[in-house]
């Protein structure tokens, strides 16, 4: 008999269960499995995702299984700096974008402006799973509801042509070398005053503080950069623009991400990235839901399936970063696991120097655009 009232008991809160709380969670989940189906609350066939992203995160590789999943288009409009990001954004892009991509230096802005929307994570089935140090990090946190989901991370790099230069690069210092007049890339971004300041040695003992440099500091940052000027053939804008530069040999050297030496290796070239002796500075970008975006459910959807393993794996692929999701290891060939240095994060959070709000990016914007046009 107490067999018979255990199991009617076992079965009565089970029917309980799925009647609530067990129903509930299926429609605000969705499995990890590429074929799991998000619960939308209308019909979304027909929409278009519009994303403002770097480079390389709109690539039809991992956008089209998406698409045809849910009869949607995924629409990607790169943007080649944080500052032409957030200059979108405030020019009515708000009511145009679903999705932004932004970088540590830019993403705590977007909250701060009301710029963005809090992420209902329970929505993104993957997202206790992606590296804790990501999800611990509080720049997107704001009265305890987040508003950005780690997406990918990596290094800036020291890029080099290996058939020209023979001898690996041990020091950020190469771009000096009297050799290399007129054949040096750096990206047009207040990011090559956080370089100045590491090769000046403000990341020390604090690497936060070539994020919030002083005067006197960045005076001394703008002297540096101006002594390299005579090397710098161009201030790259895009990645496109900085891999034609390595075709043409126009550069042999150059601050780059890992998507250039992906990007070039399938072109048949010889062009490597490293991290050089002094470190290098780094970057997570997050996807972060616009405040006014047209398409809410969509761009949660669009969340949910690029963060799970396999999905997160095409990214890695296709620009050769590392991504937020440690699974993705599962899918990745043993050489993309060591491309995108999946194999042996900690050692690359350790060593990267990654990007930090910048309260006064206006000022390090003004010695940015002093060094470009060479004024003293």
């Amino acid at each position: 008999m107490k067999k018979l009232l255990l199991s009617a008991l076992t079965v009565a809160l089970a029917a309980s269960f799925w009647n609530c709380g067990g129903e509930k969670k299926a429609d605000s989940t969705a499995s990890t499995g590429d074929n799991a189906e998000f619960k939308f609350a209308s019909d979304v066939k027909g929409k278009t995702l519009n994303i403002l992203c770097w480079e390389g995160y709109a690539d039809k590789k991992f956008t089209k299984a998406f698409e045809d999943k849910y009869g949607v288009t995924v629409k990607g409009t790169y943007f080649g700096s944080s500052d032409e990001l957030i200059a979108k954004l405030t020019a009515g892009g708000g009511e145009v974008y679903d999705l932004v991509t932004p970088s540590p230096d830019m993403a705590q802005a977007l909250v701060e402006r009301d710029l963005v929307q809090p992420i209902d994570l329970k929505r993104i089935s993957a997202y206790d799973s992606l590296a804790e140090k990501l999800r611990a990090m509080q720049d997107v946190v704001k009265n305890g509801e987040t508003y950005g989901v780690p997406f990918t991370w990596g290094p800036d790099y020291l890029v080099y042509n290996a058939d020209v230069i023979k001898t690996e690069p041990k020091s950020w210092n190469e771009f000096f070398k009297p050799e290399y007049k007129g054949k040096v890339a750096l990206w047009d971004d207040i990011s090559s005053l956080y370089l100045a300041g590491m090769l000046l040695g403000y990341d020390k003992p604090d690497k936060g503080g070539i994020y919030n440099m002083t005067e006197p500091q960045l005076a001394e940052v703008k002297k540096k950069l101006m002594q390299l000027k005579p090397q710098v053939r161009k201030y790259w804008v895009t990645a496109g623009e900085l891999d034609n530069l390595m075709k043409n040999k126009e550069v042999v050297l150059a601050v780059g991400w890992p998507l250039t030496p992906a990007t070039l290796k399938k072109d048949g070239m010889n062009v490597k990235g490293l991290i050089p002796a002094e470190g290098a500075t780094g970057w997570i970008d997050r996807l972060m839901i616009t405040k006014n975006s047209p398409n809410k459910e969509l761009a949660e959807a669009w969340i949910d399936y690029i963060t799970r393993p396999e999905n997160m794996a095409k990214v890695g692929e296709v620009t050769n970063y590392s991504v937020a999701h440690p699974g993705a290891r599962r899918f990745m060939s043993p050489e993309l696991q060591e491309i995108t240095q999946m194999n042996n994060t900690d050692y690359y959070f350790e060593k990267l120097n990654f990007w930090q709000y910048v309260k006064n990016r206006k000022r390090y914007n003004e010695v940015w655009n002093e060094v470009k046009s060479g004024a003293m």
